[in-house]
């Protein structure tokens, strides 16, 4: 009896595991697709002055999840404006894709930001309450863009009030 105990327990743990796997690097995600395209994201750049442009975007691959607002991945190609003055993110740390999203390298990302082959810039800040996204735009016109935690939402999801200067959160924070 001990055995076939311990078997059922082995079994419905494997089961388990890879239910759990399979939830988190594949069920939740859905692509998205450019507004252009039909779909529901723009690319979008802020300027230093706080305005904010929408950027052109070719060959745009994203992935986004409802289960989380950090889980937002695209990769794609552009050209910034040779006029724009675009507002640079001091803190970008490219968060991992799923493997099977082959386009984004976070740590390749992040290494040509800290290099400068790469350079980090606001997309868009408080995309959802304490999300900013980012976008890393290299020379030749690759671009990356994921959501990261912002100064603001680091403080409120860590359960503290949020700083004087960052806007008020959405009940339920």
């Amino acid at each position: 009896m001990g055995k076939i105990l311990s078997i059922a327990i082995l079994v419905v743990a494997a089961i388990a595991g890879g239910a759990l796997y399979y939830l988190q690097v594949y069920h939740f995600y859905r692509d998205v697709r450019l507004v252009a395209q039909g779909g529901e994201v723009e690319v979008r750049l802020t300027l230093a002055g706080g305005d904010v442009i929408e950027l052109p975007a070719r060959d745009f691959r994203g992935i986004d999840a409802a289960s989380s607002p950090i889980r937002f991945r695209a990769c794609f190609t552009t050209q910034l404006p040779q006029d724009a003055q675009a507002m640079p993110y001091a803190r970008a740390e490219p968060l991992t894709a799923p493997g099977w999203f082959d386009c984004f390298d976070a740590k390749a990302i992040g290494a040509a930001l800290e290099e400068g082959g790469a350079r980090a810039y606001l997309g868009e800040a408080d995309i959802q309450y304490g999300i900013d996204r980012v976008l890393a735009i290299y020379p030749d016109g690759r671009a990356f863009a994921w959501h990261q935690i912002n100064r603001c939402g680091e403080v409120v999801f860590d359960g503290q009030p949020a700083p004087a200067d960052c806007p008020e959160p959405p009940q339920g924070y």
